[in-house]
This record gives structure tokens, C-alpha cells and sequence, in this order.
């Protein structure tokens, strides 16, 4: 599958090549807002939330476009691994997207299943494992000792199942190892009429309850579970919705906006989201979006946890929750191209229509 992207999609202001500095806590260099009937004087992060964005989503059309890099001269970004803007043109997501949801049958419970399948180790090689020695994953033929069977084998040679992405609780349902925890999960999950369960939910909030009502699937977790879901056809939530912060979105708000963020974070990411174009123009930032498409609550929420890395190194005075002080993950630029296939629901303005899934 081939792309283009044209100028205007990778037009960026001159920004991305001056450095960015830090300024001392005190001085306030973003505005004065009202969310939630608080006012908020914001720090020196907020503004840097947004030059974030903008850097970082040039450095992703760049890549797309197949230019050389270096794709920035930030030197945090050069030397530190950040995901995209856009939750859904990040790795994994364009596997699950792909290679899962828009791959195989189109009916809502099998759509439901294999993304469970997939969500619950959220590792690209698990899948492929799986499919490899087992056939395409289906919900007719899924039987969790087959299953367990070969992940038995595969953990006892060493092999990582699970990403280091985010934490997976291990549910209490009797087995010996996490992993045949998750495929009882599943199991359950899927004899429970969880489909029905979400397709019959009227708002995101909804369908968020009803993944969040299972064993060891907390708020972070069910989100994340219900984002995924809803890039299949199976359901269509409007992602301008419902959000729920992570505890990385936390600590970026908190740096952002103070303590009196406390209990306010959704309301938050919501100002950020519907004020987007408010700021991007505010700072001279050229920010065109996902092919047009604007931040969503998901990305907002997720640019939190990315500014809260990026802070920790240009504005290492601002404390947030977690106290950390380092970045760990570092950037290792990979010479594969960048895939970019997205829900067709979303009638993204590509310049061609995009082949079909698998």
C-alpha cells in the first residue's frame, strides 16, 4: 500500500528547529483558564503540551511520507521513544485494526472476541503466535486448553507473552499461570453475552461499565478495551464521548494544571480536546490533524502520559504524581515503512482508497 502526502499535510512551522526551553516553575507562560467552574493558572508545561503535538506529529507525516530522517531536531525526541499523536496510528493499534478487527469475519461477536483475544496480551507476537499454530483465531473454534497449551510452550521457552505497554492484572480464575487466567477470562467474558452486553449499550459510558464489571479489568483497562472494540464495525461511539485518564494522563494533567486538577481530569482532557485549534493557532503551531482529523479524547488523554515523559527532562522542576525523573524507553529508528490503515467508518480525506484488511 502506497500514500501520499502531500505538502500541505506536512506543512510545520519553523518551531522544530529552535530548541525548547524550559523555564523556571514560577514563570507562567500559558493562560489563564476556567474548566469546571475552577480557574486554573496553567504551567509552563501546558504550552509545551501542545509544541509537543506539533513535533511529534511532524515527525509521524515525515515518516509516513518516507522522507530520511533525523525527522526533528529535538533532542528529546531524537533520543527518547514517544508513541503518535494519534492512538490509532501508533504500532499496535494499526496491527489490531488491520490484522485483527478488519481481517475475518465481520459478525460483532466474533469482531468482540478476537479483539478480547488480542487486547488481553496486547502484543503483536502473541497473535502471531497464535494464529500461526492454532489458524486464524475464531470464537467457534477457541478452546482455552489448546490455547493454554501452546502459550505453556512458548513461556516455558523464555518468550515475553505479555507488552510492557501496561500492566495486565492477572485474574483469580483458578488456573496455575496468568496466561490461562486470561483465556478463562475470555471464556467468560464471551459466555457471558458480553457482546450483546456492549452492542446493546446507548452511550460509551455504557459499554465501559459493562467491560469494567469483569474480574481484574479496571477503569484504565476498560477504556482502553472499549477504544479497541470501537474500531470495528461492531460499535460506533463517537470518541468525542467519554474519556477516562490513565495514571500517566493524570500525572501530565497535574503538571499541566496544578494540584486543583484533582478530580477533575476528564473535564480537563474534554477543554483540551474542543480548544485544540484555540492553542495550536495561540502558539503559531501548524497541526493538521490525522489526514483532517482532529484530536480526540483518547489522543488528548493520551498526550498526557507523553508530555509527562517529555517533562520530566525539559521541565524536571514540575512534579507530577509518580515523582519519575527519567524517561526510560530510548529511540531506535526502524527502516520498515509506516503503515496507516484506519477504520473505514472514519472516512478518513486519503488521497486513494485503501485496500482491504489482511
Amino acid at each position: 500500500m502506497s500514500l501520499e502526502v502531500g505538502p500541505r499535510q506536512l506543512a510545520f512551522t519553523g518551531l522544530d528547529d529552535e530548541p525548547m526551553v524550559a523555564p523556571p516553575r514560577s514563570q507562567i507562560t500559558g493562560p489563564v483558564i476556567k474548566v469546571a467552574g475552577r480557574t486554573f493558572e496553567t504551567t509552563p508545561v501546558f504550552d509545551t503540551y501542545w509544541a509537543f503535538a506539533a513535533r511529534r506529529q511532524h515527525v509521524y507525516e515525515a515518516r509516513l511520507a518516507g522522507l530520511p530522517g533525523p525527522w526533528t531536531t529535538d533532542p528529546v525526541l531524537r533520543s527518547h521513544r514517544f508513541t503518535n499523536c494519534f492512538r490509532a496510528s501508533d504500532r499496535v493499534s494499526q496491527f489490531l485494526i488491520r490484522n485483527v478487527a478488519y481481517c475475518g469475519s465481520q459478525e460483532p461477536e466474533e469482531l468482540v472476541f478476537r479483539v478480547l483475544l488480542f487486547k488481553l496480551f496486547n502484543k503483536i507476537e502473541t497473535w502471531q503466535l497464535l494464529e500461526q499454530q492454532l489458524g486464524f483465531p475464531t470464537l467457534s473454534d477457541f478452546d482455552v486448553t489448546r490455547y493454554g497449551e501452546v502459550l505453556d510452550d512458548v513461556f516455558a521457552r523464555g518468550q515475553r507473552l505479555y507488552s510492557a505497554a501496561y500492566v495486565m492484572p492477572p485474574p483469580q480464575l483458578g488456573a496455575d499461570r496468568k496466561h490461562r487466567n486470561h483465556l478463562r477470562l475470555l471464556d467468560h467474558m464471551m459466555g457471558s453475552k458480553v457482546t450483546d452486553r456492549l452492542t446493546s449499550a446507548p452511550r460509551m459510558q455504557d459499554a465501559f461499565e459493562v467491560l469494567k464489571s469483569y474480574p481484574a479489568i479496571g477503569d484504565f483497562l476498560a477504556f482502553q478495551f472499549l477504544i479497541d472494540i470501537n474500531y470495528t464495525r461492531a460499535l460506533n461511539f463517537d470518541e468525542m464521548e467519554f474519556v477516562v485518564a490513565g495514571p500517566g494522563a493524570r500525572d501530565g494533567i497535574r503538571k499541566c494544571f496544578g494540584p486543583a486538577s484533582a478530580g477533575v481530569e476528564r473535564e480537563l482532557i474534554e477543554y483540551m480536546a474542543h480548544s485544540q485549534d484555540e492553542h495550536f493557532a495561540r502558539l503559531g503551531l501548524t497541526f493538521g490533524g490525522l489526514f483532517g482529523r482532529p484530536l480526540q479524547l483518547i489522543d488528548c488523554q493520551n498526550l498526557f502520559c507523553e508530555v509527562d515523559k517529555y517533562a520530566r527532562v525539559m521541565h524536571p522542576d514540575i512534579a507530577g504524581y509518580s515523582g519519575r525523573s527519567r524517561i526510560k524507553q530510548k529511540f531506535h529508528p526502524i527502516s520498515r515503512a509506516v503503515p496507516a490503515w484506519f477504520p473505514p467508518k472514519w472516512r478518513l480525506g486519503l488521497s486513494a482508497e485503501l485496500p482491504g484488511a489482511c
